[in-house]
């Protein structure tokens, strides 16, 4: 088979659903003989900032020679995006070789979910790599997430807001149980800004668990001190009476501050575990760290790929759940421009009127739209759910069935000094980078 259709094969998986629980998971690793056990591993669980903490903290291994790996999810373009070692994606040639070799232990009567496969296939690979150290991003929740089956160095909650409500529970404390359950016992724990709902229940499971607990605000800090001639921020990290000054920091917004903040700390636990980690390996790390479709600017006159070029910059971010698009708002409010030109889509299974809720009140043009993804909500939903919670949209709004048809009309609308910005959807994001590079149409996800 070729690489697109034993991809395609491995995405019919998810035909299956989502099984909570950890036998399969277990079962299907102890036929591949245990590619998990022997790696050093960090693993990061939490509603947002899994990805930025990972690839930050990855990229200062990165500097310090480590070989690094890092397992992610979703994609946004390619599934080789999920597994990388180094600065390589996993290669389609290697991808082929150990789907082939899961396949072979899959228990027919009791098929693996694919994020059960995916998360089998990326162990195997990290030792097969010889990777030093492996940055282990959990999938869904935490304590029945397929990532669950490993025992960490050091575990990372970086936050905890609603989200996956039908999996994980409607209460911050239900989901932050669930989150908490990464938790290892007697393993050090670093935690991002939490609620004080969030903050009790992982406060508690970490007694329980005898876990050493580090906390930002009480164990350690970082802050913004100005601006390098980039224009990327210059931050200060502190913990334990030593202070790491002026880090340039490449991912922009002003949550970016708490991730790396938790990278950092992480990575102190780590050096106290024997790895040579030091304040310039993050300098450069942190400078260089970049994460697509993640308040991801594309200049004016580089996009869109076809047609006339747009005169106005292009911000991407996959803003999917209501703190992540309050996250955005707030680095939207800080942004000059005349108007602000937001284009959206969003899974129809999200919380359609909380992610646009805190987007909307900045925008002065809104273009509604959608990726080529079975979840996806239609313009027409979009419209109906903001006109049923908001009202009917006080500013001009356009429905295009088409992420192409959305970004080539806002382009030819939006002025120099505007700003246009697509959010709602990782998913909408992928599809739109692709379009955006000119690639081929995005794998299945």
């Amino acid at each position: 088979m070729t690489y697109q259709e034993e991809i395609q094969r491995l995405f019919d998986l998810q035909k299956f659903g989502m099984k909570f629980g950890l036998e399969n998971m277990r079962t299907l690793l102890t036929r591949l003989g245990e590619p998990q056990k022997g790696l050093k591993l960090v693993h990061l669980a939490g509603t947002n900032g899994k990805g930025s903490v990972g690839i930050m903290l990855k990229s200062g291994l990165d500097e310090a020679g480590y070989r690094t790996g890092f397992y992610t999810s979703p994609h946004l373009v390619t599934f080789r995006e999920r597994i990388v070692v180094g600065p390589d994606l996993i290669s389609e040639t290697d991808v082929l070789r150990l789907l082939s070799r899961v396949w072979l232990q899959v228990d027919q009567e009791s098929p693996p979910t694919f994020f059960e496969f995916v998360t089998a296939l990326a162990f195997m690979y990290f030792q097969e790599q010889k990777v030093e150290v492996a940055v282990i991003e959990a999938g869904l929740g935490g304590r029945m997430d397929s990532t669950n089956v490993i025992e960490p160095l050091v575990t990372a909650i970086t936050n905890v807001s609603l989200d996956h409500t039908e999996h994980l529970g409607d209460t911050v404390s239900a989901i932050a149980a669930e989150k908490a359950g990464v938790i290892k016992p007697g393993r050090p724990l670093v935690t991002g800004r939490l609620n004080p709902e969030a903050e009790a229940v992982i406060a508690r499971t970490a007694t329980e668990k005898n876990s050493p607990w580090l906390a930002l605000g009480r164990d350690f800090e970082a802050k913004v001190t100005g601006r390098d001639e980039a224009g990327r921020s210059l931050v200060s990290f502190t913990q334990a009476g030593e202070t790491w000054a002026d880090l340039p920091l490449s991912l922009a917004g002003a949550h970016q501050i708490d991730n790396a903040a938790v990278a950092l700390a992480l990575s102190r636990l780590l050096t106290e575990q024997g790895f040579g980690l030091r304040a310039e390996h993050f300098r450069a790390g942190l400078a260089r760290a970049a994460w697509p479709g993640r308040t991801e600017t594309w200049p004016p006159g580089a996009w869109p790929p076809a047609g006339p070029r747009a005169r106005a910059p292009l911000l991407v971010d996959g803003a999917h759940n209501p703190a992540g698009a309050l996250a955005l708002a707030d680095h939207l409010a800080g942004l000059p421009r005349r108007r602000l030109h937001l284009l959206v889509g969003v899974m129809a299974d999200k919380d359609i009127t909380n992610v646009l809720g805190p987007l909307l009140p900045l925008a002065d043009r809104l273009y509604l739209t959608r990726p080529r993804f079975t979840r996806a909500a239609s313009p027409e939903l979009l419209r109906d759910k903001i006109t049923a919670a908001l009202g009917p949209p006080p500013i001009p709004t356009s429905l295009h069935p088409e992420l192409e048809g959305a970004f080539q009309t806002a382009a030819s609308e939006a002025e120099p000094e505007d700003l246009v910005v697509l959010s709602g959807s990782l998913f909408t994001v992928g599809e739109s980078l692709a379009f955006l590079r000119g690639l081929g149409p995005v794998e299945s996800n």
